[in-house]
C-alpha cells in the first residue's frame, strides 16, 4: 500500500527578464518551511553552515570564512569577514553553493525551527536590512553580511537580543527565517512602536531603535516581560516574530530535567500536582 504524501503549500517567484540580481525560488511548507533556489550555470547562493536540505549534483559546495565577500582580499580580508560573524555568535564559516554544470540546478535550505521564511530583495529597501543575528538563512551570492551595533550606549547595555544584529548589504535576494507568525508594520515618520527585544526580527536601516524601561518597580519585577523593551521610531518597515528562538529555547530549558537528574514531572501521572508536592510551583 503506497503512502500518501500531503500537498505542500508553495510560494513561487519567477525571475523577471531584465531585472538585475533576480532569481527563481520557491518557499515551500507551512510551519517548518524551506526555500528552494534555482541556479543558472555559474550562479551561486550562500547559506549558514548546516542549512542545506538537498541539492543537484552539479551544485558544488565550498566552505568559506565569513560570508565569502572578502575572498579576493587575501587572508586578512577573509579573517575580518570571519571575525564579524564570530561577534554575532554565528559560525566562522558559511557555505557557498555554485552551479558548475549546464542547464538549471536547484539547492534548498531549511528553517531551523518553526516559523516562516520571507524573501526580501535588498534593492527594494535601499540596499540594506538589519536582522536579528539568528534570522539569516540564505542569500544570492553578492549579498554581504556584516555586524550592526546599536550606537546608543543604553541600547547596547540593556538591549538584549537587539544589541548586536546582522547587517545585510547588496541588491539581491536574502531569505530570512522568522520564528512563529510574521507581522509586517510600516512606521510613518515619528511613529513609535514598543516591541519585546526578541520579537524584533528585522527592520530597514532608517528605523531608529532605542530601549525604554518597562514601567514601575512592580511591573519590572512581576511583569515577566523583562526590564526593558525596544522603542522603534519610523520612518521605515519592521518585521516582528511571535516566537523568538531565545523564548523557545528558554521554555525547552525550563521543561528539561534539572541538574542531578531531577525530572520536572511532565511525563508523570501526577503532572502539576506532583511538582507541587515536590516543592516546584513553576508550572
Amino acid at each position: 500500500m503506497s503512502s500518501h504524501i500531503p500537498q505542500v503549500p508553495i510560494n513561487r517567484h519567477t525571475r523577471v527578464a531584465g531585472v538585475d540580481d533576480d532569481i527563481d525560488y520557491e518557499i515551500k511548507g507551512s510551519e517548518m518551511q524551506f526555500v528552494e533556489v534555482e541556479l543558472d550555470p555559474g550562479e551561486s547562493a550562500v547559506a549558514e553552515a548546516g542549512a542545506m536540505m538537498f541539492k543537484s549534483p552539479d551544485v558544488k559546495m565550498t566552505s568559506v570564512f565569513g560570508d565569502g565577500s572578502g575572498q579576493d582580499a587575501g587572508f586578512m580580508g577573509k579573517l575580518l569577514g570571519a571575525g564579524k560573524r564570530l561577534i554575532t555568535g554565528e559560525s566562522l564559516f558559511t557555505t557557498v553553493f555554485t552551479h558548475e554544470g549546464a542547464g538549471k540546478a536547484r539547492v534548498a535550505f531549511a528553517a531551523p525551527y518553526p516559523g516562516n521564511i520571507i524573501a526580501l530583495k535588498l534593492s527594494d529597501y535601499g540596499g540594506r536590512l538589519i536582522c536579528q543575528k539568528d534570522s539569516f538563512l540564505a542569500a544570492a551570492r553578492g549579498v554581504q553580511m556584516g555586524v550592526h551595533f546599536q550606537q546608543k550606549i543604553m541600547t547596547g547595555l540593556f538591549g538584549g537580543e537587539g544589541f548586536i544584529m546582522q547587517r545585510l548589504d547588496g541588491d539581491g535576494w536574502a531569505f530570512v527565517h522568522i520564528g512563529g507568525t510574521i507581522i509586517e508594520k510600516e512606521l510613518k515618520p515619528g511613529e513609535v512602536l514598543h516591541v519585546d527585544t526578541g520579537c524584533l526580527a528585522a527592520m530597514t536601516s532608517g528605523v531608529d531603535m532605542d530601549i525604554e524601561r518597562v514601567g514601575g518597580v512592580k511591573s519590572m519585577i512581576f511583569g515577566g516581560e523583562g526590564v526593558f523593551f525596544a522603542r522603534l521610531q519610523g520612518p521605515g518597515k519592521v518585521w516582528l516574530q511571535s516566537l523568538p528562538f531565545s523564548r523557545l529555547a528558554g521554555r525547552i530549558f525550563a521543561a528539561a530535567p534539572q541538574a542531578g537528574g531531577k525530572d520536572r514531572g511532565e511525563g508523570s501521572v501526577l503532572g502539576g500536582i506532583g511538582r507541587m508536592i515536590d516543592g516546584d510551583n513553576s508550572f
